[in-house]
């Protein structure tokens, strides 16, 4: 027996409806993608800029300030007027004893910053792969951890990269944990076709994975610091 014609007729336009929706959707993630995207592009350069006329002590610093201002827009900004700017004067030494959480806050944007460059350069060069994402990012992240320990500290380079492996590496994963598991979910629940490197979307989730990230080597920091397996900065 056919279904009554009204009945096919509201199936239609459920499906139509829904259609809409899920187009509108779309539209309105592209639209915050590219936003997001934008303002953590500007808010990057706004701090590199800066960091022209006050360079930060600690050189690697310069670095890890504007890659934290690409994936936390605006926000980035804020915490590098609040807590990076004040070091051009200060020691971190000194910044670290004036309150810990910021010493901690430094500890985990310079191990953010690593992983967030190795990412970038994974996904650019081989596409979405969490393997090789991992590697690189872990690798960099080591490396930042390495360039700062060989220039403070008169050591050889084989006792300053143990140094920085056994300093950064829980931190490191646990940064990646964090991203890995919002970009499962974006990949598989929330994007779909739109999952690819090729997307803008895709580019606005890896910045919320970077801040997925961000929150959890938060902690794994605090652990080490307290632990004393690494020193605050």
């Amino acid at each position: 027996m056919s279904p009554p014609v009204f009945l096919a007729d509201d199936l239609d336009d459920a499906h139509h409806v829904f259609v809409l929706v899920v187009e509108g959707v779309a539209v309105m993630l592209q639209t915050v993608s590219w936003i997001a995207i934008s303002l953590g592009v500007l808010t990057a350069l706004v701090i590199a800029a800066d960091e022209r006329s006050h360079p930060q002590g600690m050189q690697i610093m310069n670095v890890v300030w504007p890659v934290t201002g690409l994936y936390f827009p605006v926000i980035g900004g804020w915490l590098y007027r609040a807590v990076g700017r004040p070091l051009v004067t200060h020691a971190h030494g000194a910044m670290a004893q004036e309150a810990r959480w910021k010493s901690i806050l430094l500890s985990a944007t310079h191990c953010g910053a690593g992983c967030v460059i190795g990412d970038i350069v994974a996904v650019a060069l081989f596409g979405s792969n969490f393997a090789i994402e991992f590697a690189l990012a872990y690798l960099f992240g080591i490396a930042f951890q390495y360039i700062p320990i060989r220039a403070m500290r008169d050591i050889s380079p084989a006792t300053a990269l143990w140094e920085a492996v056994k300093a950064d590496t829980l931190s490191l994963v646990a940064f990646e944990v964090g991203m890995f598991g919002w970009m499962a979910v974006a990949r598989f629940w929330l994007l779909h076709e739109a999952a690819a490197p090729s997307s803008i979307a895709f580019w606005f989730m890896m910045q919320i994975g970077m801040i997925a990230g961000f929150a959890t080597t938060y902690p794994a920091n605090w652990l080490l610091v307290k632990w004393g397996v690494k020193s605050g900065m």
